[in-house]
């Protein structure tokens, strides 16, 4: 049977804070990943002009480049974190990230600057990691899924308004100082959690760090079925996300022809995401991560469909686009924090380990699923959306077959999650 850990209520976990600046601290560490993201969108096309890019997709690396950086360094920021605790490791993320991000504003060339956003990448996953070890020290189950859910409603104030503030930026600034305010976004975060954040890991849960504990500890979270089942379903399924974070500025600027209004309808469809997240932290104790989940996912494949006979259809028509992208896209607030908390909810004691290895694998499986279907933009959002079902179609599958074919929760307990 699985871990009863699965019903638990929100109300029966002991938080060091309220839970309104529990939420919104932990969606900031999270958030720190959006804003590197985010926030330069606007400033693509400017950082292609200015280092000469031959090819206009090259201009993207600068975003791949830190989500490479973002996911194999988790796999050691976990099994330290577990043996020395969270604090210590958060501060010196911080520290890195804020570096890297100056960094960024001074790199020289093109190279440089994809070497330095690498390294933010590097040291935005250590922040990250601790974000969902400190959750999941908690609490687990349905009320880390609802939490989870909260942090991410939150954290999704970020990409609403990131890009409206990197327009603002290069209003009085180059598109240097975009990378600047992640800097000191770093170094603000750094001294609240400073003050307010106790350690989370007690002394007699702390892991030992040698290669046979470790190993031991990574073997467990690859060979728990739930885990790496759900692992494998969010990094397919997310490489849609990044996808189209990657090619959102062509899309607004050569498709609809509205770059210089890219802030706002990026603000209108990462909304629906936030309206997402939301309703699933008010419906999930009382639904279920499954029921919810498996039915979001299969509404995303459906609508990614219609989206692209639409637009083949009727062709570069915005306001026919995106009222039906913001469904496909909403579709993403109802899976990731399920995913997540379904993957977590066996991996109590080694919390750090497992967080770095569904950090690892979700976003290096994103990253290339997500290369691969933004370089296939051609000037159409066609080839994206038929990307977009075939992720989904990966992910029902990987998720059919964890599940032992029971999708929505049937065969697992009276309510489905244990």
């Amino acid at each position: 049977m699985r871990d009863p850990v699965g019903i638990q209520r929100l109300s029966d976990a002991k938080l060091p804070m309220p839970v309104w600046e529990f939420v919104t601290m932990v969606a900031c560490m999270i958030a720190l990943n959006a804003l590197a993201i985010d926030i330069m969108l606007p400033a693509l096309g400017e950082i292609g002009e200015h280092f000469a890019l031959a090819e206009e997709n090259d201009q993207q690396l600068v975003l791949f480049a830190y989500i490479l950086g973002f996911g194999a360094p988790q796999l050691i920021f976990g099994p330290v974190s577990d043996r020395f605790g969270r604090k210590a490791l958060l501060n010196l993320s911080l520290i890195g990230y804020a570096l890297a991000g100056f960094a960024c504003m001074a790199a020289p060339t093109f190279g440089l600057l994809l070497l330095a956003r690498f390294t933010q990448g590097v040291f935005a996953s250590g922040v990250r990691v601790i974000g969902v070890s400190v959750v999941r020290d908690l609490m687990a189950g349905r009320a880390m899924a609802k939490v989870m859910s909260l942090v991410m409603t939150v954290f999704m104030i970020v990409p609403i308004i990131a890009p409206a503030i990197g327009q603002s930026i290069m209003v009085f600034a180059d598109w240097r100082w975009t990378f600047g305010v992640t800097a000191i976004g770093a170094i603000a975060l750094m001294a609240w959690t400073h003050f307010r954040l106790p350690e989370t890991l007690a002394e007699a849960d702390r892991q030992k760090l040698n290669v046979a504990k470790v190993g031991k500890s990574f073997w467990t979270v690859l060979t728990t079925r739930m885990t790496c089942g759900y692992m494998a379903a969010s990094g397919v399924i997310f490489g849609s996300l990044f996808a189209f974070i990657a090619a959102s500025e062509q899309i607004f600027d050569d498709v609809f022809e509205r770059g210089e209004q890219f802030a706002l309808w990026f603000a209108i469809i990462a909304g629906s995401l936030a309206l997402s997240n939301f309703s699933n932290s008010r419906l999930v104790e009382r639904t279920g991560m499954r029921r919810i989940s498996h039915t979001v996912l299969i509404i995303f494949i459906i609508m990614s469909a219609v989206t692209a006979i639409t637009m083949s259809i009727v062709g570069p028509n915005l306001y026919v686009f995106l009222p039906l992208f913001c469904v496909v896209f909403g579709c993403f607030g109802m899976m990731g924090a399920n995913f997540s908390a379904i993957a977590m909810e066996a991996q109590g004691n080694i919390a750090g380990t497992a967080s770095a290895v569904y950090g690892f694998s979700t976003s290096f499986v994103a990253t290339i699923f997500g290369y691969i279907v933004a370089s296939r933009f051609d000037g159409s959002v066609v080839p994206i959306m038929i990307g977009f079902v075939c992720l989904g179609l990966g992910s029902l599958v990987i998720i059919t077959y964890t599940e032992k074919g029971k999708l929505f929760g049937i065969g697992e307990g009276k309510e489905g999650e244990v």
